[in-house]
């Protein structure tokens, strides 16, 4: 079994900044793309960045120059500060995982989210 645990949520006021982090644990042969989602009251989740294990990324274009996604492979991390905060980031923040247990296997894994809530 395979656990991801995020941290780094809370409140802030607009244009200031929030450093998340998320570490998996458990059976891990090695981890493919690591991501940040995020969920706002009342609406559907969305993909706030992804990294590959080789480092590639994507932002949504609502976060990009404001949010920047890292991983440490070594110790199966995926982090993600966010500065300029702006009040439509407030949501619940999800970390993903696709994560290689054994050969030949995928398992995708969330965690159970932080809230960011950004006041104006």
């Amino acid at each position: 079994q395979v656990q991801l645990v995020e941290s780094g949520g809370g409140l802030v006021q607009a244009g200031g900044s929030l450093r998340l982090s998320c570490v998996a644990s458990g059976r891990i042969s090695s981890i493919n793309t690591m991501a940040w989602y995020r969920q706002a009251p009342g609406k559907q989740r969305e993909l706030v960045a992804s990294i590959t294990s080789g480092g590639t990324t994507t932002y949504a274009d609502s976060v990009k120059g404001r949010f920047t996604i890292s991983r440490d492979n070594a110790n199966n991390t995926v982090t993600l500060p966010m500065n300029s905060l702006k009040p439509e980031d407030t949501g619940v923040y999800y970390c993903n995982a696709e994560v290689v247990p054994r050969a030949s296997t995928r398992i995708n894994y969330w965690g159970k989210g932080t809230l960011v809530t950004v006041s104006s």
